[in-house]
């Protein structure tokens, strides 16, 4: 069974900002070759997550709100107070609870997808930065 591995870099402002990737994901797919299986989509940083969800303004809106009622910037986390001018704990503690990685199997093709799911990168972070995502395809 193949394994295709592919790694793409989306420039990202932060304070909970979202990027669609499902055609970014979508075109990993489609050509790799492969027909069937599942693909990983794994973000290496600490305070960026992905997640499904239906996208669009008023989920995104709320999905921001509830982060900052969860867990707030707070300059008290532990985090902060032990390394100075660090000022983003409340981001990587969103990262923890929201995850690093999903998988997302595909047949024929395509991503199995329900008609309003969608993948999205969201930067907890405090300020920009390039993230970088990394694909794992398996299948036949």
């Amino acid at each position: 069974m193949p394994v295709i591995s592919r790694q793409v870099s989306l420039p990202m402002k932060g304070d909970t900002e979202m990027e669609n990737m499902t055609s970014t994901v979508q075109e990993a797919v489609s050509s790799s070759g492969i027909q069937a299986g599942t693909i990983t989509i794994f973000v290496k940083h600490t305070t960026a997550s992905v997640m499904i969800i239906e996208d669009e303004p008023g989920i995104r809106a709320d999905t921001k709100h509830i982060w900052e009622q969860l867990i707030p910037a707070d300059s008290s986390w532990q985090h902060n107070a032990q390394n100075p001018g660090e000022d983003n704990g409340h981001s990587h503690l969103r990262g923890q609870m929201q995850g690093a990685s999903l998988t997302i199997p595909f047949m024929n093709g395509a991503l199995a997808l329900g008609t309003w799911q969608q993948i999205v990168l969201i930067d907890f972070d405090t300020r920009a930065r390039t993230r970088e995502i990394i694909f794992q395809l398996i299948g036949e």
